[in-house]
């Protein structure tokens, strides 16, 4: 089993964003009408809300529909309005020691990974891992400002956006972590999730955010798959979300404790998880360095590097399900 990762550059969408969603627009119509066409909001709603929330995408918002020919569905999708519930695992963390970074683990169905770490410049420039076409698992802008996201293991599911969508959006619209505290705090979303910001003053917050409940501002540096407590108790044992972030915080409370040695946490379990089979193994590590505006993307035995000041369009392949092999990152 493998995944491939694609470094690409385009500024605006345009003819290699046409490349990847003339190629993923079946399997993602597929997911998308899973629940039936009728279980989706129609293209009006979709619209509104997207100028009502997110006014500041609609711009790309069009370009990408006018891409994928206006088609109703596609440009239904395209909007991230309550789109299919789905799970994933995740931890992060905030690090504030020396340059402050974000240092985020992704566990995923392989299959579903969109394979790509974008630089685009839409409304600010920005680099992050697409997920759902245009929206971002975690990213940073050249504000100094990184995000990620992680499930927050609960199952309830209600009206409002998909994360990736409002991952995107934060941050195109924010400079810092009180700018994206507020908007987050403003936008519904369609599931339970724990979103984790920090910038390059070293300011960080966790946001847990929920369709049926208001938002939560959190000032802890880590979160894994639950919020305030556990509240899906086969989930939480499943992806060890408790032993995760008890790992977590106890690196964060060692004085000793490097961001390399931290990076070599996230490569072994229990943060590293290998049940690819069961559609929750760890795909990438990514560590932002807001201060250096540089993201590298990690795996047990190869790693890419890009920066706003460099950035080298070119594909890895990852080889998953093998023993975990000697960290190669300094």
């Amino acid at each position: 089993m493998y995944i491939h990762l694609k470094l690409v550059h385009e500024p605006w969408p345009g003819e290699r964003f046409k490349r990847f969603f003339d190629h993923a627009w079946p399997l993602f119509r597929i997911w998308y009408l899973s629940e039936g066409e009728k279980a989706r909001p129609d293209l009006i709603t979709c619209r509104s809300v997207l100028e009502l929330h997110m006014p500041e995408l609609i711009p790309t918002y069009n370009s990408l529909c006018r891409i994928a020919e206006n088609d109703d569905v596609a440009s239904r999708f395209l909007s991230m309005w309550c789109p299919p519930p789905y799970l994933a695992g995740c931890s992060q963390v905030a690090w504030t020691r020396g340059n402050p970074t974000l240092v985020r683990n992704y566990d995923f169905d392989p299959r579903y990974f969109d394979g790509r770490l974008r630089f685009t410049e839409y409304c600010k420039p920005v680099i992050g891992v697409q997920d759902s076409a245009w929206g971002l698992l975690d990213g940073m802008n050249a504000d100094g400002l990184a995000v990620s996201l992680a499930f927050g293991g609960r199952k309830t599911s209600g009206v409002g956006f998909g994360i990736p969508l409002v991952i995107r959006y934060v941050l195109e619209t924010c400079s810092n972590v009180d700018e994206a505290c507020v908007t987050l705090g403003r936008l519904p979303v369609h599931m339970g999730y724990n979103v984790t910001c920090i910038d390059k003053s070293g300011n960080y917050a966790t946001v847990y955010m929920n369709p049926d409940r208001p938002p939560r501002v959190v000032y802890q540096a880590a979160a894994t798959n639950h919020q305030h407590q556990v509240e899906w108790d086969e989930y939480a044992a499943f992806t060890h979300t408790i032993e995760r972030k008890h790992l977590l915080e106890q690196c964060l409370a060692d004085p000793k404790l490097t961001r390399a040695a931290l990076l070599k946490q996230f490569l072994k379990p229990p943060l590293y998880s290998q049940q690819f089979m069961r559609g929750f193994g760890t795909l990438y590590t990514a560590a932002y360095d807001v201060a250096k505006g540089s993201v590298k993307v990690i795996w047990p035995d190869k790693q890419v590097e890009a920066s706003f000041k460099k950035f080298e369009e070119q594909e890895v392949e990852v080889v998953l399900l093998r023993p975990v092999g000697r960290y190669l990152a300094k």
